[in-house]
């Protein structure tokens, strides 16, 4: 079974921080919808029976097209690939980009989790960071959400941004979790090169709070969210249990999943090889292949056993839970701590290992401080290992 990621390139209106691929929405929005069933129908035939458990539809921000064009995208992937019965089917939201009746449609159509982002309870904060919403304005979203009939809501928020004090991120999730959503995705703000936030701090127009503030931030922010109910199962995710995103786990997990739409990425199973490829990354090009009839593909390549190993390890150990080291086995014929043992005892000496569960391979909390690190360790030794 695979998850099927959907990937909506529009927003209103660019935030300052992000460099994904968006655009502020524009006349080529109808033609995106078409193009995009039409690529639905050309992959159905490359993949013919191949199960879905799980669909998102990712961002930009996808409430910008209309309702009755995202439910039409939804029907045209249940038309090409069998849905499980409990699918989870997701879908990003703009607190400013749809009303009632639009969340009611969607849910009506089938969606059945519903991810806003807020990023801060404070209006100045969001000023600050391009949001071109209100928390007002959020908190009327998440009503009509509820009254639409979604149960199943995350919420997602930011630390470290330029002004943000501990107190205020602390407020944010007192606020937010006091409204009962069952997620909640909190991230640290990257500062990325090109974005307009990045010129504003560079030129000293914009003032980020300093890397020990953000780590006691986030420190501070983990110990209250578990302290109102959300664990913690990913580096970034807190969950209320049983509501950890099944779609991202796919990912976690280093599973099959097709991606669609402009710059999505895929990782699938094709022929007996594992291979990835990626759309093409900007809208004009998109369209246009789709529009002669052809898939829109840049990029594929063939992921070898080593880096299919490398990449279980670096996105199995952002899980609370760790590598199953039963699955891994099962999959790639080895033992993933013999495999990586250089790499492993060298962080065993760090203490950075949770040993509560010899079953699996799983960083404790300061650990997960030093992911990065961590995985660099494992990236050098994944040949020098198989190699000897």
């Amino acid at each position: 079974m695979i998850g099927v990621y959907v990937h909506i390139p529009y927003c209103l209106r660019k935030c300052r921080y992000c460099d994904f691929c968006s655009v502020p929405i524009d006349e080529t929005a109808g033609r995106y919808r078409s193009a995009l069933i039409k690529e639905i129908a050309l992959v159905k035939d490359k993949y013919p029976g191949e199960r879905v458990k799980s669909v998102f539809f990712g961002g930009g921000t996808p409430t910008a097209l209309p309702a009755e064009d995202l439910c039409a995208i939804l029907d045209a992937i249940r038309d090409a690939f069998p849905l499980e019965p409990d699918a989870e089917i997701s879908i990003e939201c703009n607190p400013k980009a749809i009303g009632h009746e639009g969340l009611k449609r969607l849910f009506e159509a089938g969606f059945n989790r519903l991810s806003i982002g807020l990023q801060a309870t404070q209006n100045e904060l969001l000023r600050r960071i391009g949001r071109v919403h209100t928390f007002e304005e959020f908190f009327a979203t998440y009503q009509a959400a509820r009254e639409a009939g979604f149960t199943n809501i995350n919420i997602d928020l930011m630390h470290g941004l330029p002004g943000q004090t501990q107190d205020d991120y602390l407020d944010t999730i007192r606020t937010v979790a006091a409204l009962g959503p069952t997620h909640i995705s909190a991230y640290s703000l990257i500062l990325e090169e090109g974005t307009p936030l990045y010129d504003d701090v560079i030129a000293g127009r914009e003032t980020l709070p300093d890397p020990d503030a953000v780590a006691d931030m986030e420190d501070a922010g983990m110990d209250l969210l578990e302290e109102l109910g959300y664990l913690r199962y990913e580096v970034s995710n807190f969950a209320k249990p049983g509501f950890a995103c099944r779609h991202n786990l796919i990912y976690w997990h280093n599973e099959p999943y097709l991606g669609l739409g402009v710059a999505a990425h895929s990782s699938m199973v094709e022929d007996g090889f594992w291979v990835r490829f990626s759309n093409e990354s900007n809208i004009p090009a998109y369209l246009k292949k789709l529009e002669k009839g052809k898939l829109p593909r840049a990029e594929r390549i063939l992921v070898n056993t080593f880096e299919q190993m490398f990449e279980s390890v670096m996105l199995g150990l952002r899980l609370v839970e760790g590598i199953d080291r039963a699955a891994f086995s099962a999959r790639f014929g080895c033992d993933v701590i013999e495999t990586y043992l250089e790499a492993y005892q060298k962080n065993d000496r760090f203490g950075f290992w949770d040993h509560s569960d010899p079953a699996y391979l799983r960083l404790n909390r300061l650990g997960m401080d030093h992911l990065d690190s961590i995985l660099r360790d494992f990236r050098e030794r994944r040949l020098i290992d198989f190699l000897r």
